[in-house]
């Protein structure tokens, strides 16, 4: 693949409901399909060169949907947990699970541990699950930590600036996206890493995230590869 290759891409895996509700499927349905979708992408990022990878799994939001639905959600939290585990061992990729893990069910808690273990040490790709996230609730978390430790006197207050917020945020070890992949043709961010998109280059696709295939990821770097990424700045000659 030509061109410079995004090191951090992001994914707002949208469209399992709708995928299932075509073919007449309870939405749980989709939702374990999707985990194919997860497996297509993280290959497709190891063959490609891609470092980051961020999913977005389970939204703060998700926490309204039905009792039923977000017990499936969980049950494929700890399916992907159990399943992929060996096969990312294998594959040198790094699981880090992100967000309110707090709210999540002891069961699926356990889930996330094990994985994150598990793959700890991995070197060729960094894979990060955001569950129970919102950027929102994100910012909200950081700016009282930072209230915090200026109130103890670790921190100047004056001395706060974008990088100190950057640094108090989940990924705050990590760069910004360089890309940002929406599936299911949905023009919005959804409470999706706001601060953390602020220069990504966004790319949607129609198809549904079960249907996507490290190919849709591939036609997604390509087009990257062509835009013109300035941020901010005017380029001149």
């Amino acid at each position: 693949m030509n061109g410079s290759v995004p090191r951090h891409v992001a994914v707002i895996m949208d469209g399992n409901g709708r995928w299932a509700r075509h073919r007449g499927l309870p939405r749980h349905a989709g939702h374990l399909e999707g985990m194919k979708a997860v497996r297509e992408t993280v290959e497709g990022a190891c063959a490609t060169g891609v470092e980051i990878l961020t999913l977005f799994a389970f939204s703060t939001e998700n926490w309204k949907r039905p009792n039923d639905e977000i017990e499936a959600l969980m049950g494929v939290l700890q399916t992907f947990a159990r399943s992929e585990r060996d096969n990312l061992v294998r594959e040198g990729v790094a699981v880090r699970v992100l967000g309110e893990l707090d709210r999540l069910d002891g069961s699926s808690r356990a889930a996330v541990r094990r994985i994150m273990d598990a793959t700890r040490g991995g070197s060729r790709l960094l894979l990060n699950l955001l569950v129970s996230y919102g950027a929102r609730e994100e910012i909200a978390r950081a700016a009282r930590e930072l209230a915090v430790q200026a109130k103890d006197g670790v921190l100047d207050p004056e001395q706060i600036d974008t990088d100190t917020v950057a640094s108090a945020l989940y990924t705050g070890d990590l760069p910004d996206p360089d890309l940002l992949i929406r599936t299911s043709g949905e023009f919005r961010i959804s409470n999706f890493m706001l601060w953390q998109l602020a220069y990504s280059e966004l790319y949607i696709t129609s198809v549904y995230w079960p249907d996507f295939t490290r190919e849709d990821l591939f036609a997604a770097i390509l087009d990257y590869q062509r835009r013109d990424r300035r941020f901010g700045r005017i380029v001149t000659g």
